[in-house]
């Protein structure tokens, strides 16, 4: 006989009808609404009824083939089970569901229907054949599961699903892999012990048949736990081997990519060429899939060669860069298009499209974070000759719509967002804030608003703040927008640690103290110079204002929260040898500025000069650089030779020789020894006289500090307890000619 589908067996039952006659029962007219509301309900469900009953299909088997429930659970007996036990007591049957909640609802409408005094509302015979029919499909429900309750249901039902699981395939040694990794998994309370013999044990159930388990959403977890806990490279190859020719597929996967992500972590060269083999001529497909997309780049970034990346980026040029052999053969490893187009100009025109299609696909559909993308954008704009059309219009791409009003986000901001903080990202910004206008430049800066202070911290995004600050005329516009959202106002009880904090950090003092050290090599590395450098170029041409000019009149905006900072809390500058070169270049900087506040500082560092000397190590070392450029009253030019002294002068030498008065001999023969040749030389410096007076008298101390000007004895290398000969020290000796 053939069987019937069904939605539940509910469904399957007649109606019932009740055939008695209602009961005319008078009600204030404020019922009425009410009365409506019955009516609307009994149509629904009555509507409901006659939908069931036509979604009714006839099926070619019987019952007894497919069991209870047709076709639904036939079905439902090939999908994954998940690990979780949750997912076992759910598993009711839609009937039974349905008749609990149709009682449920009974038993909400009598409660609302209950008068202010207590008293129930007369009950209709609607409402008791209502009743009836729900504790008829109720009973039918559970005589249908032969159960005469739902807690013997549930039991029912969990008896099936195990019997459904033990009947897939593999399912006894996914159970035991399942148990392996319920410890496995666990950070603590294992020993190494027993870690490493659960992991043996989870290598011999699946060394063979690997294939067969990582596919699966529960049973690649133990797998990805036996690889992140595993010491043995060995182990790591057998599944990296078995998977050979699978990983692009792996990849695609929405728990599998994660293996691959362990592989890559956890793997050797030999692991991840394997890998990476895979996915070269797949670039396009991968880079447009939602899960692969974000594996490959993560390879891209962070595992791959030089040479590895090369080739997946050349991909991005077209087809035929997508099959070895083909395209540019003399430089396969070499992804720099400007180079493969000069060697083939006539490949221009469909490279530069296929490009531009491929960058615009992944802009329109918003993955804007990928790394790949960024270098792929780059490689573009590189290409594109200045001031050409071409480049005009990438750049118009990359600007946020100017006619947006104030709340609304442009589609693109996410875009300029992601690309500071990478590598080419931020190189290719920084180029766009040097080749645009002035208008240009406002535009870009504005999106980066509420980012500022992550972008001075991190090692790429910071590029772009130091490239905005370098081409910018409008000092006034990169004020507010880089150092107001760096920097609190004066008065706030953050500023001294806000500043403390980017002072000690490689990055965000490069942003802080650029206006004073623009080209400062202790500032800046020298791959940042490099960048800048690039920079300037560009800015000569773009930039009307001259650099100098620009970077005096950025100091002088935030000289004084940062003179304020200095003077409330030298003691803690001074501590360290970042806040030592922060306090020099802050008070030699923008003298005119705050003249009373600057001087209060320098007492202060004055007062501290002694602690400093002792400081020790880098203190010590960076402590008498900054001592002495105060006293001298202005920077060493390395050009003309001569010390550059600054307008108003600081006055800092007179307040220096008050406090090392009584300590002169001291400094002249330790430490200090080039902080008293730079007050000798200063020339701004009352008693001059006075100092050399007081060096005389101690002739004896500076010439048994001096020594000799050369080692007599001659040092004997390799050998233990050689002579060694002390050259002295070299302030002394100069005070000494001095003299």
């Amino acid at each position: 006989m053939a069987g019937i589908k069904r939605k539940s067996a509910a469904a399957a039952q007649p109606e019932v009808k009740s055939k008695s006659k209602k009961v005319k029962v008078d009600k204030p007219a404020k019922r009425s609404s009410d009365k409506d509301a019955v009516k609307l309900s009994k149509s629904s469900k009555k509507t409901k009824r006659e939908v069931d009953s036509e979604d009714l299909v006839e099926s070619d088997t019987s019952e007894a083939e497919n069991g209870f429930y047709g076709f639904s659970a036939s079905k439902s007996a090939d999908e994954d089970v998940s690990m979780d036990d949750e997912e076992e007591d759910g598993f009711v049957g839609d009937a039974l569901e349905a008749a609990l909640e149709k009682d449920t609802t009974i038993d909400k409408k009598k409660k609302e229907k209950k008068d202010k005094d207590g008293k129930s509302q007369p009950k209709k015979e609607k409402k008791a054949s209502n009743d009836s029919e729900t504790v008829e499909d109720k009973s039918s429900a559970l005589a249908g599961l032969n159960a005469t309750s739902s807690r013997e249901a549930h039991a029912k039902q969990k008896a099936v699903a195990k019997e459904r699981k033990a009947a897939r395939p593999n399912a006894e040694i996914m159970e035991q892999l399942k148990e392996l990794w319920e410890k496995l998994r666990l950070k603590t309370n294992v020993s190494a012990e027993e870690r490493k013999d659960l992991i043996d044990r989870t290598f011999e159930l699946v060394t063979g048949r690997i294939k067969e388990f990582v596919f699966k959403h529960d049973t690649v977890r133990v797998i990805q736990s036996a690889l992140k806990y595993t010491h043995s490279m060995e182990q790591r190859r057998i599944i990296a081997t078995e998977l050979k020719g699978e990983f692009k597929g792996l990849a695609e996967g929405k728990y599998a990519k994660f293996l691959i992500a362990k592989l890559l972590e956890k793997g050797d060269a030999e692991i991840r060429g394997i890998i990476i083999q895979e996915f070269y001529g797949n670039v396009r497909r991968l880079i447009n899939h939602p899960e692969a997309a974000w594996i490959l780049d993560d390879t891209y970034r962070q595992v791959a060669t030089p040479a590895q990346k090369a080739r997946l980026l050349r991909e991005w040029y077209g087809p035929e860069f997508s099959i070895k052999g083909l395209g540019d053969d003399k430089n396969l490893d070499s992804s720099d298009l400007t180079a493969i187009l000069e060697k083939s100009p006539e490949k221009r025109k469909p490279i530069m499209d296929y490009l531009e299609q491929q960058i615009n696909q992944l802009i329109q559909k918003k993955q804007t974070g990928f790394t790949m993308l960024h270098d792929a954008m780059l490689q573009y704009f590189l290409t594109c000759k200045p001031n050409t059309t071409e480049a005009s219009d990438f750049l118009d791409h990359l600007k946020p719509d100017p006619t947006l009003k104030e709340g609304e986000e442009a589609d693109n901001i996410d875009l300029l967002k992601n690309l500071a903080f990478t590598k080419p990202g931020s190189r290719l910004v920084s180029l766009a804030f040097a080749y645009g206008a002035a208008k240009d430049r406002k535009i870009l800066l504005r999106p980066y608003k509420d980012t500022i202070e992550t972008m001075a911290y991190d090692a790429n995004a910071h590029n772009v703040l130091l490239a905005a600050l370098a081409v910018t005329d409008d000092t006034k516009l990169t004020s507010k927008s880089i150092f107001g959202e760096l920097l609190p106002a004066v008065g706030s009880d953050e500023l001294s640690e806000k500043i403390q904090n980017l002072s000690n950090d490689a990055r965000a003092r490069c942003v802080l103290l650029y206006p004073f050290a623009a080209d400062a090599k202790w500032l800046l590395d020298e791959e940042t110079r490099g960048r800048l450098a690039e920079v300037y170029k560009v800015r000569e041409i773009t930039s009307k204002k001259d650099a100098n000019i620009r970077n005096q009149e950025l100091a002088k905006n935030i000289e004084p929260q940062l003179l304020t900072a200095v003077s409330q809390h030298a003691e803690h500058f001074a501590q360290s040898y970042q806040g030592l070169q922060l306090i020099g270049e802050v008070l030699v900087g923008a003298p005119e500025v705050e003249p009373k506040l600057r001087q209060e500082a320098l007492q202060k560092v004055a007062d501290l000069s002694q602690q400093i000397i002792d400081g020790g190590g880098f203190i010590t070392s960076h402590g008498k650089n900054m001592l002495k450029t105060l006293v001298q009253g202005g920077k060493f030019d390395p050009k003309t030779k001569k010390v550059v002294p600054v307008d108003p002068p600081l006055g800092f030498a007179d307040l220096f020789w008050s406090h090392i008065k009584k300590d002169l001999i001291t400094w002249a023969t330790g430490e200090g020894s080039f902080v008293i040749v730079g007050l000798v030389e200063s020339e701004n410096f009352s008693h001059k006289d006075e100092v050399l007076q007081a060096l005389k008298k101690g002739r004896k101390q500076l010439q048994e500090a001096a020594g000799p000007a050369k080692a007599d004895v001659k040092t004997q290398k390799g050998k233990k307890g050689a002579a060694q000969q002390s050259r002295g020290n070299a302030g002394a000796r100069i005070l000494l000619e001095k003299l």
